[in-house]
């Protein structure tokens, strides 16, 4: 069995997290520059075996889809020719970015780090990936 890699993708950077191998636990991998996403995951992937990834569906409260879809779209499509083997899954990323906000203020980290908007990417890639998890497992 190999890991599940989660993928919180945004115009600038990307938050990464990961499973375990034997798909458990959610951790925060890195955050990337969106540019270089595709170079990251061709060596990630010659390192980890990597069964699926999840990247996250931008969805307001309304149901309406972000703008960022697009740009989503066309990098699934990249994706799936550059790891065909890899099947992609996508799961609603509604209330992420609020909730790794909340998870790090709560962590004891100053201010400062508070603010890195590449932490909060970084969770929130978990966040989406420990939901995939759970919601798998129901």
């Amino acid at each position: 069995m190999g890991q599940i890699l989660a993928i919180d993708y945004g115009k600038a950077r990307c938050g990464i997290a990961a499973t375990d191998d034997m798909q458990i636990i959610a951790s925060g991998l890195d955050t990337v520059s969106t540019p270089l996403l595709t170079e990251f995951l061709k060596k990630y992937f010659s390192e980890n075996k990597v069964d699926e990834v999840v990247i996250g569906l931008p969805v307001d409260l309304k149901g309406n889809i972000s703008e960022v879809e697009n740009d989503i779209l066309q990098f699934i499509e990249i994706f799936e020719k550059e790891f065909p083997a890899v099947k992609v899954n996508r799961f609603d990323e509604r209330f992420t970015s609020k909730m790794a906000s909340f998870f790090i203020s709560q962590s004891g980290k100053n201010k400062k780090q508070r603010q890195q908007k590449g932490l909060i990417d970084k969770v929130s890639a978990t966040i989406i990936l420990q939901n995939f998890l759970e919601q798998r497992t129901r």
